[in-house]
C-alpha cells in the first residue's frame, strides 16, 4: 500500500494506492490551511492511511504548501519505519494530462507561483518527461517562450489570454493520479522543489 501527500498548490490532496487502484483518497481546494486539514484528512482514509511506504508531491507550489506535504511524509515515515520518496508535483498534473483521449504530443503545465509569476514546464507523454527545466515567469514571458497549443494548470487560462490563441484547461495535482508517474519521477529525495527564490530574505545588516 502507498500513501501519496501532496499539498503543494491550493488543493490538499491524500490517496492510498495499492499498485494502479486507488483505495481511497481526499481531495479538497483550501486554498490555505494545509497544515490543519493534512494529518486528519490522512487519518480519515482506511486504517488511519498506514502504508508501507510514502508518495510526497516536493513542489513547485506554496512554499508553506510543499514544506507541510514533506515534514509530513517524512514524520510519517520515520513513525511508521516505512521509505519515502517524492515526485514533482507539476508532473503529476502532465501525468493526468496526458491519459486523455485526445491528449497531444507535448503540453506546458503553468501553475500559480505567487508574486504574479508562474511555475512553467513542457513535458512529453509515451513515456511522461520534461522536456525542459522548470522556469519561473511571469505571465507575459510565459505567452513569450510557450508555443505548445495546449496549456494546464491554474495559470494557462492568464498565458492563453496574453497569447490570444491555444487552449487552456484549469487542472490542480490530485494524489490519486500518483500511479500515472513513471518510476524515475516518483523516486526524487523527499525534498522541496521551489522553483524560486524564498520570500523572505536574512537581514545582513550589523546589528548594534
Amino acid at each position: 500500500m502507498l500513501l501519496v501527500i501532496e499539498t503543494a498548490t491550493a488543493a490538499c490532496s491524500v490517496a492510498l494506492l495499492d499498485g494502479g487502484t486507488i483505495v481511497a483518497e481526499a481531495h479538497e481546494e483550501v486554498g490555505r490551511g494545509h497544515a490543519e486539514r493534512l494529518l486528519p484528512m490522512i487519518a480519515a482514509l482506511p486504517g488511519g492511511g498506514r502504508a508501507d511506504a510514502i508518495l510526497v508531491g516536493c513542489g513547485p507550489g506554496s512554499f508553506t504548501g510543499v514544506r507541510v506535504g514533506v515534514a509530513a511524509a517524512r514524520g510519517l515515515a520515520l513513525g511508521w519505519s516505512v521509505p519515502v520518496t517524492g515526485y514533482p508535483t507539476l508532473a503529476l498534473v502532465a501525468a493526468a494530462a496526458f491519459v486523455r483521449p485526445d491528449a497531444p504530443l507535448s503540453l506546458a503545465i503553468t501553475m500559480l507561483g505567487g508574486h504574479g509569476q508562474l511555475f512553467v514546464q513542457r513535458f512529453a507523454g509515451s513515456p511522461l518527461r520534461p522536456l525542459d527545466d522548470l522556469a519561473s515567469l511571469t505571465p507575459e514571458d510565459a505567452a513569450r517562450v510557450l508555443t505548445d497549443p495546449l496549456l494546464i494548470g491554474s495559470g494557462a487560462a492568464a498565458v492563453v489570454a496574453i497569447r490570444g490563441w491555444g487552449e487552456a484547461q484549469a487542472a490542480l495535482p490530485r494524489a490519486a493520479h500518483a500511479s500515472l508517474l513513471p518510476d524515475p519521477l516518483a523516486a526524487l529525495p523527499p525534498s522541496p522543489i521551489y522553483g524560486r527564490a524564498p520570500d523572505a530574505r536574512p537581514n545582513l545588516q550589523p546589528t548594534a
